[in-house]
């Protein structure tokens, strides 16, 4: 009780808007104290097919915003940060190429792992170029050479602009690594503005946002460098196929709550069949959370939460006996036709109403809103077969090529991840329903 009474109050604080532009403020007072230069922060990984992408968008922001851009070089995440990193460098080659078709940007289909050399080629050389002017379009250069595999065109970039020594680039990363870490972070491609985080060309919208609310745009009124992408939801193209989406999610990832009223909506709008593929937390598959990914993930799923119109903010961590019980009550509800309702009531539950599901009460109320009995959630908490199925939508994560959730794919097509690729799935499910008229 003490436990979850605690969870409850220190969640919402942390995600309290009052909290969130207190922290603004404080950061704008300081800035006009000290007559300071509004500084963003850019963390940027040679080697890091996100990075590619947003380095793309450096030049653009500074000649739209009142800004100074400070960029630094940084190692890769630490396993506990990014587990599977095998499966996550695979992912996202795959993903920011769908990523920058969808703004414009390059980055190549079909890209393989970058030859290490020419990886620490590329990495010298922009540890030499951000000492200078002229970084960014030295960055997209090198970038476009590294996942292209034109050794040439790295040795007339290195010919142009020169390259710092091993011991010299070591110290540039070692020095951006520091930084990012004491400003709380752990991915590269990450963009910091006085005291928050904006991931890559995904957050980009955030960020802008808040140079225009700052009075730094130049071109206010104008459409953003790059706009927050979800669903359109247009009229279904005419087909008699019904399409499949496979959805993995689990009960302890703010991200998946954030997305299942928006699958659901989908869902019902293309009329897919929905395969709800429940999966143990990732710390209950022994995969590490640091904390200080566990406190940018709750920030930036209040952000999305209010971008997307869903409440969010009132959290009673289900890890644990919560997660599990929730489990074996869904895999008792899908076959009675209650699967997508306690999916929905049971994640609100958690991140939403600050219900704790591992006690009994707070069960039998996710379960009553759902329309289930409290004999049919006894009769689910007696069966062990949901064990069974999680291993099942487990194994089948990874065979898509995923491991975290939420993450979904149509029709056997390439899985996505993460409840910021709706405007893929979308797209997938369209092409798919395309292709059977």
């Amino acid at each position: 009780m003490m436990k979850a009474f605690i969870s409850r109050n220190v969640s919402s604080l942390l995600t309290s808007r009052a909290l969130r532009n207190s922290r603004r403020a404080l950061f704008a007072l300081r800035r006009r104290l000290t007559g300071g230069t509004p500084t963003v922060h850019y963390f940027h990984q040679a080697d890091d097919p996100y990075s590619h992408v947003a380095v793309q968008l450096l030049a653009p922001l500074r000649e739209r915003y009142r800004i100074a851009l400070k960029v630094w070089l940084v190692a890769p995440p630490d396993e506990a940060a990014a587990p599977e990193m095998e499966l996550l460098r695979a992912y996202g080659r795959r993903d920011a190429a769908r990523l920058a078709r969808e703004y414009g940007l390059d980055f190549p289909e079909g890209a393989a792992v970058p030859d290490a050399a020419l990886a620490a080629r590329c990495t010298a050389l922009l540890a030499r170029a951000v000492r200078k002017k002229g970084f960014t379009e030295v960055a997209v250069a090198a970038g476009s050479a590294l996942w292209a595999g034109n050794e040439p065109a790295m040795a007339a970039l290195e010919k142009e602009h020169g390259a710092a020594t091993a011991r010299d680039t070591e110290r540039a990363v070692a020095r951006g690594t520091a930084k990012r870490r004491k400003l709380g972070h752990y991915l590269s491609g990450m963009f910091c503005f006085e005291g928050e985080w904006y991931w890559g060309v995904d957050r980009l919208n955030y960020l802008e946002e808040r140079l225009a609310d700052a009075g730094l745009d130049r071109a206010a009124g104008t459409p953003m460098l790059a706009p927050w992408r979800d669903l359109e939801l247009a009229p279904p193209p005419p087909s008699a196929h019904r399409p499949v989406i496979d959805y993995w999610f689990s009960f302890r990832s703010p991200y998946s709550w954030i997305s299942v009223p928006r699958m659901r909506k989908l869902a019902r709008h293309y009329n897919a069949e929905l395969r709800l593929r429940f999966v143990l937390p990732m710390v209950m598959r022994g995969l590490p959370v640091p904390g200080r990914k566990r406190l940018y993930i709750m920030l930036d799923t209040k952000r999305e939460a209010e971008r997307a119109g869903i409440p969010f903010g009132t959290v009673v961590d289900s890890v644990g006996a919560g997660a599990a019980r929730a489990l074996a009550v869904l895999n008792k509800a899908i076959p009675l036709g209650k699967g997508e309702e306690f999916a929905e009531s049971g994640c609100r539950a958690v991140f939403a109403d600050g219900i704790d599901i591992a006690s009994d009460s707070g069960l039998m109320r996710a379960a009553k809103r759902a329309g289930l009995s409290p004999e049919t959630v006894k009769e689910a908490l007696a069966d062990e077969s949901w064990r069974e199925a999680v291993e099942e939508n487990r194994q089948a994560l990874f065979d898509a090529g995923l491991w975290g959730v939420p993450s979904f794919r149509v029709d056997g097509m390439p899985a996505h991840w993460g409840q910021d690729r709706f405007w893929a799935l979308e797209q997938d499910i369209r092409a798919s329903l395309e292709a059977r008229r």
